[in-house]
């Protein structure tokens, strides 16, 4: 059951029409049962069709589930029969053809190279670097910290903060450069974020992406700004290889990638051409800081709202930590922060819906799945079900996790803020760490709270974002 389509645009106008009524609409600070607002079209249709019901999105059938154990079943599948999606020319140019969006024979490939840069050991190493990024930009924010002429404290816009925060966390651990190296990469992908959202619910007619309209002409020239961005960083690498490091060309992610270019010899194994280098650059960019930025912002926002949680982490890192630099070691001791994250994670995870594609006619649980339909796994409604989470789903309640992700729930995969099975994120163990790093520092200095012009209005940008920024107070602490 589903609702009523039409041909080419499918049910692309009644989630239009949705999704701008959801737009007028604020929530309250103490609300987190978000679903309503960011998809809006899952609560109504929900509604009148049940828990698991078929739409068409444009010209492409697509199947709404938010049960975790056919989630799982979908996610851990390994036999292929389940990949992602063909994405739409403007998410391609948006996130790249990298690991994020391609299949088979190419991701294992992609993967195998990747997958060097992201153990435990390499990304432990990278907490300094972390570290000496996020004080900088905390030194910024005591300039805000005292008081005005009038004896009040500015307000410090954080999302915006973190989003350039991560930036040049990514490009200094993966790419070796600094934020202002590809800073005009950066707000070429902000723009290009932008556009892709606002035609999530347009229809889409193939063949139009090479037509030369403004829109289009526009796209165009921010995707060369970031290749040629990009590029620079690359052909800066390739011109000053460093032979004192395991990988010729360093030991980060660029490297990593640069030492399997098909023009180069040094090595056997599987081997990549500097197109695709570009490609997964663009990825990493935009999944590693865009992600994380949209995680840390929503976990200063409940520690905003909660205090007492705020003065409960605060005292265990100055437990652990006093007021040094964190390494990995203290970080490893940080429970309750941890436990913070999951909580902020599981209320607000970054990327709300993941999507699979069936290649073959497919049964899972007591769905037959005819192959070509698209299966959309509402991340946002799993993590807040009562049925998996109990009658507190809808709260901030860290404590949960007391017991591990496992435990915290009555299914235990019911909590899937980075994926499931074989294309779990790469990058899960760089955004925890970056994440324990960043809100470390941040609680040994600042007290945080609300200012009184946030607006709780949380929308899907791709990514789950508050709509008009976060504004804080943060009060110096030294």
């Amino acid at each position: 059951m589903g609702p009523s389509y039409s041909i080419l645009s499918g049910s692309l106008g009644e989630m239009k029409k949705l999704r701008r009524v959801a737009m007028g609409i604020g929530l309250n600070t103490n609300s987190h049962d978000i679903t309503e607002r960011v998809i809006p079209h899952f609560t109504t249709w929900s509604s009148q069709y049940g828990e698991t019901f078929l739409y068409w999105y444009g010209l492409q059938p697509r199947l709404f589930i938010s049960d975790p154990e056919l989630a799982k079943q979908i996610l851990s599948n390994k036999s292929n029969i389940f990949v992602k999606p063909k994405a739409r020319p403007m998410a391609e140019i948006f996130a790249g053809k990298g690991l994020p969006l391609i299949n088979g024979l190419d991701w294992f490939r992609h993967r195998k190279i990747a997958n060097p840069a992201f153990t435990m050991d390499k990304l432990k190493g990278m907490v300094k670097v972390m570290a000496t990024c996020t004080v900088s930009m905390l030194d910024n924010w005591k300039n805000h910290a005292f008081p005005s002429v009038d004896d009040q404290c500015r307000d410090i816009e954080v999302h915006g903060e973190f989003k350039r925060l991560m930036a040049d966390i990514i490009t200094h651990t993966a790419f070796g450069s600094s934020f202002v190296a590809g800073k005009e990469a950066f707000n070429a992908q902000l723009q290009l974020q932008q556009c892709c959202a606002a035609s999530s619910t347009e229809t889409f007619i193939p063949g139009s992406q090479y037509l030369p309209t403004p829109s289009n002409i526009h796209i165009w020239k921010l995707d060369r700004k970031v290749k040629e961005t990009l590029k620079s960083i690359i052909d800066g690498r390739l011109n000053s290889p460093n032979t004192g490091n395991s990988n010729s060309y360093g030991d980060d992610l660029l490297g990593a990638m640069i030492d399997a270019l098909d023009i180069i010899q040094s090595r056997d194994g599987p081997k990549l051409k500097m197109e695709e280098i570009i490609e997964e650059c663009k990825g990493f960019f935009v999944a590693g800081h865009g992600t994380t930025a949209s995680f840390l912002t929503w976990t200063v926002f409940l520690l905003c709202k909660y205090p007492e949680w705020q003065t409960k982490i605060r005292e265990e890192v100055l437990n652990a930590c006093d007021m040094r630099i964190p390494d990995s070691d203290m970080l490893a001791e940080l429970k309750l922060v941890n436990m913070v994250l999951l909580e902020a994670l599981r209320l607000y995870c970054p990327v709300i819906r993941m999507f699979r594609q069936g290649l073959a006619d497919t049964k899972i649980g007591n769905l037959m799945i005819p192959r070509d339909t698209c299966i959309e796994i509402a991340l946002v409604e799993i993590h807040r079900s009562e049925k998996y989470w109990g009658q507190d789903a809808k709260q901030f309640n860290p404590l949960r996790f007391i017991n591990g992700i496992s435990q915290a729930s009555k299914h235990p995969n019911a909590l899937l803020e980075f994926g499931f099975g074989p294309r779990t994120c790469i990058g899960k163990n760089l955004a925890m760490l970056a994440g324990k790093t960043t809100i470390t520092l941040i609680l040994q200095r600042f007290s945080l709270s609300l200012s009184p012009e946030y607006k709780h209005t949380p929308v899907d940008n791709l990514l789950l974002e508050p709509q008009f920024g976060l504004p804080i107070v943060a009060k110096s602490l030294q």
